[in-house]
């Protein structure tokens, strides 16, 4: 298939669920290879990209844009769809019918990490290059951690690793991480309000709102006052303050019982902070940061249990004291699982996964000392979802990452950059930087 400037392949590579059991149940995995016109025929390095997430799907490129248009010109690129994601073998409430009861949900779930994404991009190159063939891999977010586990269980495949706001903590746990996050999220919720100060107030009037009375959304889900706080999930991307404020600044109409939200406004709100789309992200995204060696006592809600710590993020104390409601940052809480009605057929297998504490370990610090792959990573100094301490103690505990630390992005640069991010991260592979 041809887009303007590039030529794209389908591949779909068929897995085992579990790699320990290589003849048990499979599933399938699909990816997009994507190569600039006129140079499909080369023999080009290949480059494996790595979505963030947990439980997104890869880029669906209509063109050389952004970073892409800058790894084409020296790579062939492997766009990957991650286990349960996209066109690989899909992971929703509908699927996971089918699987049986909350355990055997679990349990198959349980499949669905880094580790077991690293099985599954070395299954992707020992079909594409061979069993002696190396490629590169570029990490945003999420995807880093991958990368990570990458160098732990299977270096010898990678020539030269590229990571964007995902270095991650090798011996943090869960509450470790959200210990560490809340007061960057009550940073990005302070540089908000006094950059738009008249949002302190509109938010206030939402939720006193919101905690006087049963609001629903078109969806026909409640709107609690913490499912409105998980709006500050945008305060960590680099329009994502603007785009907040403009949500907040004309949410009321007037109805039969006098002032109420908008359905304009309502559908607005769904559409942010439904995880219809990523059912994998809530279920996954604290079992991520679980590791048996870290803690044996799983990760049992951990930013539910952090956030009582942080008391600018309890609204109607917020309220009574006349401060700034905290919203909320990339926390996965049980109540999702009660409001969001993606999650509702979830929510046993969600807290078997909680309670687990039999996680593998996802990175083998011993092999990861002796690294010998070279690694080029963006850390964001004020990045809002991976913590920066955290990213350089990992830099400095592996051998051969250089780092590139700068506060000109926030955790989307890969994104929105127009493709300097990654120039600058190629550039320091070159030499050029």
């Amino acid at each position: 298939m041809r887009h303007p400037g590039t030529v794209l392949t389908d591949h779909v590579f068929s897995v085992p669920l579990d790699h320990s059991r290589p003849d048990g149940e499979r599933i399938e995995v699909y990816a997009r290879e994507v190569v600039a016109a006129g140079k499909e025929h080369e023999d080009l390095p290949w480059l494996l990209f790595l979505q963030g997430g947990p439980g997104h799907g890869s880029p669906r490129p209509l063109g050389p844009e952004s970073w892409l248009g800058v790894a084409l010109r020296h790579y062939r690129v492997l766009l990957l769809d991650q286990r349960g994601t996209g066109r690989s073998t899909p992971v929703n409430r509908q699927s996971l019918a089918l699987r049986g009861g909350a355990e055997e949900q679990a349990a198959y779930l349980a499949h669905f990490r880094a580790d077991a994404i690293v099985r599954d991009a070395e299954a992707a190159r020992r079909s594409l290059l061979g069993e002696r063939g190396k490629w590169s891999t570029l990490g945003q977010s999420f995807g880093g951690f991958c990368t990570l586990a990458y160098l732990s269980h299977a270096p010898e495949g990678l020539k030269e690793c590229f990571v964007t706001g995902g270095l991650p903590g090798l011996r943090v746990g869960a509450e470790d991480v959200y210990r560490a996050a809340y007061p960057r999220v009550a940073a990005k919720n302070a540089a908000h309000y006094s950059r738009y100060p008249q949002d302190v107030e509109a938010v206030h009037r939402i939720v006193e709102h919101l905690a006087g009375r049963e609001v629903r959304l078109p969806d026909g889900s409640p709107l609690t006052v913490e499912r409105f706080q998980t709006l500050g999930m945008l305060l960590g991307q680099g329009s994502g303050s603007d785009a907040l404020h403009y949500l907040l600044e004309d949410p009321w109409i007037r109805g039969v019982a006098g002032a109420e939200l908008s359905d304009t406004f309502l559908e607005a709100v769904r559409a942010q902070i439904s995880l219809a789309d990523s059912p994998l992200f809530a279920a996954l995204h604290e079992p991520v940061y679980a590791q048996r060696s870290v803690s044996s006592l799983g990760t049992r809600w951990a930013a539910e249990r952090v956030r009582g710590e942080f008391p600018a993020f309890d609204a109607r104390r917020a309220l009574a004291a006349g401060e700034p409601v905290g919203l909320t940052g990339e926390m996965i809480y049980p109540w999702m699982f009660d409001t969001d009605p993606a999650l509702l057929p979830l929510r046993e297998a969600a807290q078997l996964l909680a309670e687990r504490g039999d996680w593998p370990d996802l990175y083998d610090t011993d092999r990861l000392a002796a690294n010998e792959v070279p690694v080029y990573a963006a850390v964001y100094h004020d990045d809002m979802y991976v913590d920066r301490k955290h990213s350089l103690a990992t830099a400095r505990a592996v051998p051969r990452v250089r780092t590139w630390v700068t506060n000109e992005w926030e955790h989307d640069g890969l994104r929105v950059s127009q493709g300097k991010v990654l120039e600058r991260l190629t550039g320091m592979a070159r030499g050029e930087v």
